[in-house]
């Protein structure tokens, strides 16, 4: 053994642990500090969840991140048994040693490390805490640091969970929801609840677990299935989205109070820096939705929204869509003789745009050599997608040639060209030997140009 690797020294104290359960369990109290933390990580991985949950009850740091650890089927049974065994009231037997653990974050986030740093003992700090919900540990310790100066009263000790919930009706979510309400009742209300990332799949079943929860917290809120007026109501309890993606929603019209209140909370959205509205009815009125947005979007996604050359010239001039990193328009048809606003567009965003798509739009041979000095002048794009138009193998391959000059792309899903169909674009009618020849064409002028790093793929029925 060399004394001089302490790294391989407690690999093998972590390992010893997880063999000996029994002894491990009652060494916990003894154990350094040091050692909880690789402890934690090779419990976890490893499935031990009996040693799990004891780890949660003395856990002797302010806060306990999963962090980068992977979260597959099996470890949702560790999920459940550190929320069982999170300490969320003091100790009946005063003997008993308190628990410092007042942060359990059961989110997966590859840059976040199992515990804060502790600037200070007697004030420790977590990166990740709720700052926002009036029931957070910074808002409710500051309130009752305010009620209690000078007073000797005990106030209750709060502490916070952080999930990110899915809920799309099956068991699981069932099961997991009513342990988290068991356990607020078990903590007299001294347990917050904080959900950032909230997916809903159909929305009117999902109205009474959303009531339970504090939805201040939420800064990304995904909805598959919806009416508006449902919608409305939840974003009037949130206010500090950063994400909204809304999927097969329904309303009756884009001049009724549903609509306007709608775009009234988003108005309070101040934060917001991606915004997806997929089969969302837009044609005319796409203005309406981004002038009520903040000066600068991230991400814009509008797929299956019915727009049209108006909203595209709107869009060409929008200062909140001036800055966009993603752009998502597929399945809008774009079939004007006129490409200018679209070109305008892409002159805009040439400065900071990495993800296009515009799958399925029917951009024709013209229009795509038109729009070719656009995009090469969109030097930082990594991702192109404009599969399934009716584009010809001429076109195809002069679009090849002049985007292998992008040195940072390095995808691109291309369009099957039309000689490949008998009748462009029908099920069934696509000769792959036409299509294995183009292939073998893409990839030889890719060897030419030598852009072996980039992929260039298609999609088949």
């Amino acid at each position: 053994m060399d004394a001089n690797n302490p790294k391989k020294l407690l690999d093998l104290a972590v390992q010893s642990l997880l063999s000996h359960e029994s002894a491990a369990l009652q060494a916990l109290e003894d154990i350094p500090r040091d050692l909880f933390i690789p402890l934690f990580i090779a419990a976890f991985d490893g499935g031990h969840k009996d040693i799990l949950s004891e780890i949660v009850k003395v856990w002797p740091f302010y806060c306990l991140h999963i962090g980068p650890l992977i979260v597959q089927e099996p470890q949702h049974e560790l999920l459940k048994a550190m929320i069982e065994n999170f300490p969320v009231c003091p100790p009946k037997n005063s003997a008993s040693r308190t628990p410092k653990l007042r942060i359990l974050d059961l989110r997966q986030d590859t840059d976040c490390r199992t515990t804060c740093p502790e600037i200070s003992i007697k004030s420790p700090f977590c990166f990740y805490s709720c700052t926002y919900s009036d029931h957070s540990i910074a808002k409710i310790e500051e309130q009752i640091c305010f009620e209690n100066s000078g007073s000797m009263i005990q106030s209750p000790r709060p502490v916070e969970l952080l999930v990110d919930l899915s809920l799309d009706g099956s068991l699981m979510e069932k099961e997991f929801l009513i342990l988290l309400m068991n356990k607020i009742k078990e903590s007299s209300g001294s347990l917050h609840i904080c959900c950032r990332d909230l997916q809903v799949d159909k929305l009117c079943g999902c109205k009474c677990t959303l009531n339970f929860l504090d939805l201040k917290c939420v800064d990304q809120f995904s909805v598959d299935r919806g009416s508006l007026s449902d919608i409305t109501s939840v974003l009037s309890r949130m206010a500090h989205l950063e994400s909204l993606s809304l999927f097969k929603v329904t309303f009756r019209s884009l001049s009724g109070k549903v609509f306007k209140k709608f775009l009234g909370h988003l108005r309070r959205m101040e934060s917001l820096k991606e915004l997806n509205l997929s089969s969302f009815y837009l044609k005319n009125n796409l203005d309406r939705v981004l002038r009520v947005l903040p000066p600068v979007l991230d991400f814009l996604y509008l797929p299956f929204c019915d727009l049209s050359y108006r909203d595209f010239r709107f869009l060409a001039q929008c200062p909140q869509a001036s800055r966009l990193k993603l752009l998502n328009l597929s399945n809008n048809a774009m079939y004007w003789d006129d490409f200018e606003p679209f070109n305008a567009l892409l002159g805009n965003l040439s400065d900071t745009l990495q993800h296009l798509e515009i799958n399925h739009c029917l951009i024709g041979d013209s229009a795509m050599s038109s729009l070719i000095p656009a995009l090469i002048r969109c030097t930082h794009l990594r991702v192109l997608g404009f599969a399934s138009n009716p584009i010809t193998m001429p076109v195809l391959a002069n679009v090849m040639n002049s985007l292998t000059t992008l040195k940072k792309l390095k995808i691109v899903i291309y369009p099957i060209p039309v000689h490949c169909y008998e009748r462009w674009h029908f099920q069934g009618s696509l000769d792959r030997r036409k299509l294995a020849i183009v292939q073998l064409q893409l990839k030889a002028m890719l060897q030419i140009a030598e852009r072996n790093d980039m992929n260039w793929i298609t999609y088949t029925e």
